[in-house]
């Protein structure tokens, strides 16, 4: 056996060993030993893309939604780099991504060959580990060096407590396909009982215990961990849960959906300080809800790794990895003013938004009470999932994601398409326009590749239909070129170019009827970007002369 076919078997094995079910493979030529490993390999499953961003995107969905890590394959040169976008949202966002690059051996680098370029620790500060491999010899001792070196990837990309991707820079030299030969100096085997390192996870920390307060809030944000444990616990003590759409708790009772525009009111916010705010993930959506925390009397991060927690207001008083929030009685007046905010701004938005046709906001709203229970609804990282903060209403029963790790919206075709094919149930993703073409490579799938049960809500306002709401939208003439480049694209060509079921929605009663279906579909809804903006304006204008008729009495 030559010993790029060794190293290969031994790695993709051990993986396998450790937990890994999915591997994500772009082709190319110095990868072959690591590709033909995968492909005999009946633990796992592959997917074969033809463009290494699309592919590592894939990867960083499939490894989102199941919470395990993901094997990201690809060959030397500028294939490495264009994993990079995803090893940076996979970073930020804290999903584990094993990302195996394929190299030259030392003697060909900086040498001119073909496809060389330097490799070694090219992802930067943006893994969790990364390690050279080196040229694989035959000689005793690498079996061990090869198991043990890829149970420690794995580990390291899993966490706990801090997940996220790792690098492992493969050199091969030629001969990069089997030699026929199964000999080898030392036996290859791994271990009987599965892996070669067997990772025992300490015990958590014991929790921060908070003084018993009425007047707290539980803010949840992207990424949140133990979600359902700590809305259950505010609950007990009678705080408002102030959850993003992709927080997972924006469900029951004490939810309150409408925080975006409440928290835009200056008086509101001023008689709603809490004595305490504890956060959980990473809130970003709402910026009246930042400057609103960042004057909180007491603030405390819930954070897995206590070397890296997020805190983007610069307002954290105590960080934490548990806290337990103490159950309180007596006055509940706290509880109930924040519950009768939610109803009048609920019935201003949804009075607005009843009346504004088919808009953007209200496609968000009606589309997340139409989809069943068991539902993955995947968002786009700019208006969608805003759209989605600032309109849907509390609801249980439905997975939400998104990346807002770096926020980008590079890659989300093909990390919907991930998230989907790692999801039990059906998938919808709701994403814009260029979102959709920044990733048009990623509707390429060929014939024996898995396919998912997607349905992809396109909003097509033909550009980039955030800078209308931002202070951009004030420039004049550069404007519309520089910010809201229009592109004039028909997506119903740019569908038929990839064998993808069409419909177009123009009035939101067929909603329900144009998402019905199984397989990968694309439903289009066009909307104006001059109207957004105008929507969006108008719903906080209702709510805030609704608090005011409501404190007056009027």
């Amino acid at each position: 056996m030559n010993p790029a076919t060794a190293l290969a078997t031994v790695l993709v094995d051990e993986l396998v060993r450790c937990g890994v079910t999915d591997v994500v493979l772009a082709p190319g030529s110095r990868s072959t030993p690591l590709a033909l490993a995968v492909h005999e390999e009946p633990r796992v499953r592959l997917h074969v893309r033809i463009d290494e961003r699309s592919a590592a995107f894939l990867a960083l969905g499939l490894a989102k939604r199941s919470e395990r890590p993901v094997a990201i394959i690809c060959t030397s040169g500028t294939a490495a780099a264009n994993f990079h976008p995803a090893v940076i949202e996979a970073s930020e966002s804290g999903v584990p991504l094993l990302v195996l690059t394929a190299d030259r051996p030392p003697e060909l680098r900086g040498t001119g060959a073909n496809q060389t370029i330097d490799q070694v620790k090219m992802y930067g500060s943006a893994v969790r580990w990364f390690a050279e491999v080196g040229v694989p010899e035959d000689r005793p001792g690498q079996a061990a060096y090869w198991r043990s070196l890829a149970c420690r990837a794995y580990q390291r990309a899993a966490g706990p407590p801090d997940p996220g991707p790792v690098h492992l820079n493969v050199a091969f030299r030629e001969p990069l396909v089997p030699d026929g030969d199964g000999s080898w100096c030392e036996s290859l085997d791994g271990d009987a009982g599965g892996a070669w390192i067997r990772a025992r996870v300490a015990p958590p920390a014991s929790a921060l215990h908070i003084p018993p307060t009425r007047r707290g809030v539980l803010v949840v944000g992207d990424g949140a961990a133990n979600v359902r444990r700590y809305v259950a616990a505010a609950g007990m003590a009678g705080w408002p849960v102030l959850s993003e759409p992709n927080g997972g708790g924006r469900y029951g009772d004490h939810a309150i959906s409408t925080y975006h525009f409440l928290l835009g009111i200056p008086e509101f916010a001023q008689a709603h300080r809490p004595d305490v705010v504890v956060t959980l993930g990473r809130p970003g959506l709402s910026r009246p809800l930042l400057s609103w925390i960042r004057r909180a009397e007491e603030h405390i991060v819930v954070a897995s790794d206590l070397t890296r927690w997020p805190d983007p207001t610069r307002s954290a008083t105590q960080v934490a990895q548990a806290v337990e929030i103490p159950v309180t009685s007596g006055d509940d007046s706290w509880l109930r003013s924040w519950r009768h905010a939610e109803h009048v701004a609920r019935h201003a938005i949804d009075s607005v938004l009843d009346g504004s046709g088919l808009t953007e906001p209200r496609l968000a709203r009606d589309l997340v009470e139409i989809l069943p229970n068991g539902s993955l609804l995947f968002c786009g990282s700019s208006m969608p999932i805003r759209d989605l903060d600032q309109a849907m209403r509390p609801r249980r029963g439905l997975r939400l994601m998104a990346s807002r790790g770096a926020s980008g919206i590079d890659g989300l075709v093909s990390t919907a398409i991930g998230a989907a094919l790692a999801h039990n149930g059906p998938s919808y993703a709701l994403i814009g326009d260029l979102t959709l073409l920044h990733d048009q490579n990623g509707l390429i799938l060929g014939p024996q590749e898995p396919r998912p049960d997607l349905c992809l809500i396109v909003v097509n306002n033909d550009g980039g239909g955030i800078f209308s709401l931002l202070p951009q939208a004030t420039l004049g003439d550069p404007f519309e070129r520089i910010f809201g480049t229009s592109h004039g694209v028909d997506l119903e060509y740019l569908a038929a170019s990839t064998g993808l079921p069409y419909t177009r929605v123009e009035d939101l009663d067929d909603l329900p009827r144009a998402i019905k279906g199984d397989g990968m579909r694309m439903v289009e809804v066009r909307t104006r970007r001059d109207g957004n903006a105008a929507i969006h304006a108008a719903m906080g204008e209702a709510v805030r002369s609704a608090m005011i008729v409501g404190a007056t009495g009027d």
